[in-house]
């Protein structure tokens, strides 16, 4: 028996490994370390789609156990992280039942509307070259980010304020909350990093995010992480408008 098929699910168990480790950590309050591992997570995601592209060996049971992974990995961790800083808030804002704060539980959106992503992609033929709606990586990146940039990143930063405020808001966390519940399953495409070719043309908005990306990491360090996937969302929505226009101007001519 080849063990070549079966490299891209060694990359999709380390995935759930490293979701676990950090689901553990994320739950001790340890949001940096859990970010670490969230991205070994996302790296080893990215690992089993490549190889399985290189080796051709794709299965029913590999695309099984890669939606599993991901809803471990970036559908239950960020939502563990918020969980978590909605607790050390409670006070400011609190939805008390039979003597329980159950506002942090609000949370759990993200898990859910995590679920519906990865359930619509796996039923959707119109996300091979694309995506519709946020990727949970992208997502799980977007809110482990904020507490590890907080920890590893300089106080002296324009954007360190900013950073403790969120982590330290019910208001600005529930709203993250909910904004980004829905744009995981938004019917609003996305595009996708994978390069068919080096061509200028068809990978423009490609290199003109991973050349911002570079800029903002170079000018804010770790501030930067979140900050590059509200880069993708804006200009993904760009793109997605610009198209729009373009087609309603081919319309009425």
């Amino acid at each position: 028996m080849s063990i070549r098929k079966h490299i891209p699910n060694i990359f999709t168990s380390l995935n759930i490994l490293s979701g676990s480790i950090a689901i553990v950590f994320a739950f001790e309050g340890l949001f940096h370390i859990t970010a670490i591992f969230i991205g070994i997570a996302a790296l080893c995601d990215f690992a089993d789609g490549m190889f399985a592209r290189l080796l051709k060996a794709y299965s029913d049971i590999g695309k099984e156990l890669d939606s599993l992974a991901d809803m471990l990995s970036f559908g239950f961790t960020p939502a563990v992280v918020l969980f978590k800083l909605l607790q050390q808030t409670e006070g400011s804002l609190s939805l008390v039942v039979a003597d329980i704060n159950v506002l942090p539980f609000a949370a759990f959106l993200i898990t859910i509307f995590s679920a519906l992503r990865l359930a619509i992609f796996n039923t959707d033929s119109r996300q091979s070259e694309q995506f519709i709606g946020l990727p949970t990586p992208a997502n799980a990146l977007f809110f482990v980010a904020i507490p590890f940039a907080l920890h590893y990143g300089a106080e002296s930063s324009f954007w360190h304020p900013l950073f403790a405020y969120i982590t330290q808001d019910p208001y600005t966390l529930l709203g993250l909350t909910i904004v980004f519940s829905y744009l995981l399953v938004a019917e609003v495409p996305l595009f996708s990093l994978k390069l068919k070719n080096i061509r200028w043309a068809e990978n423009s908005i490609r290199y003109v995010f991973l050349g911002f990306s570079v800029i903002l990491l170079i000018f804010f360090g770790w501030y930067a992480l979140s900050l590059i996937i509200i880069l993708y969302i804006i200009l993904s929505l760009a793109q997605y408008t610009g198209r729009g226009n373009k087609n309603r101007l081919s319309d009425k001519n």
